[in-house]
C-alpha cells in the first residue's frame, strides 16, 4: 500500500480564486467571508450568483441580519452590486425572491479605494493649511 500524504487536487474543481488585491482595501474578516462565499458560489461566465442571507450565514457562521450588513459594505466598496429578484408561487402569487449578486471587476474597487484615500490626504493637508494659518496669525496677534 502506498502512502499518499495529500489527496490530489483537482485544479479546477472545488477551488474558486480570491484576488489578492482584496487585502488591500481593509475590509474586515466578516466581508470578506461574505466577499469568499459569493465568489465561491458565482457563476463563472456571468459572474453572478443568488443564495439567501440565511445560505450565507449557515456558510459563514453568521446571522442573516450580520450577512445583510456585510453585503452593504461590500456593495459600498464597489466589489458586488446587487438586484432584487421575485418569484412566481404555484398559486401565482408574486413574492420576493433572493438578491442576484454579481461580482464586479476588483480594479474598481480599487480606484474607489485610493480616491477616498487621495480624498482623505487632500482634507489632512488643508487642515494643516488652515492650522498653519492660523498659527501665524496668533503669533502676528501676540506680537504685535
Amino acid at each position: 500500500m502506498k502512502y499518499t500524504p495529500w489527496p490530489k487536487r483537482d485544479l479546477v474543481k472545488n477551488y474558486f480564486q480570491l484576488p489578492n488585491e482584496i487585502f488591500l482595501l481593509g475590509l474586515s474578516p466578516g466581508a470578506l467571508a461574505v466577499y469568499s462565499y459569493l465568489l465561491c458560489c458565482e457563476n463563472r461566465k456571468t459572474y453572478q450568483c443568488w443564495p439567501s442571507y440565511k445560505t450565507i450565514g449557515k456558510a459563514v457562521r453568521m446571522s442573516a441580519n450580520t450577512v445583510h450588513k456585510y453585503v452593504c459594505v461590500l456593495e459600498e466598496r464597489q466589489l458586488i452590486s446587487t438586484e432584487n429578484t421575485s418569484v412566481t408561487t404555484k398559486a401565482g402569487l408574486k413574492r420576493n425572491g433572493n438578491l442576484l449578486y454579481t461580482i464586479r471587476p476588483i480594479q474598481l474597487a480599487l480606484d474607489q479605494f485610493y480616491e477616498q484615500q487621495l480624498a482623505q490626504i487632500d482634507v489632512a493637508a488643508e487642515r494643516q493649511r488652515v492650522a498653519n494659518a492660523l498659527a501665524l496669525r496668533n503669533d502676528s496677534t501676540h506680537s504685535a
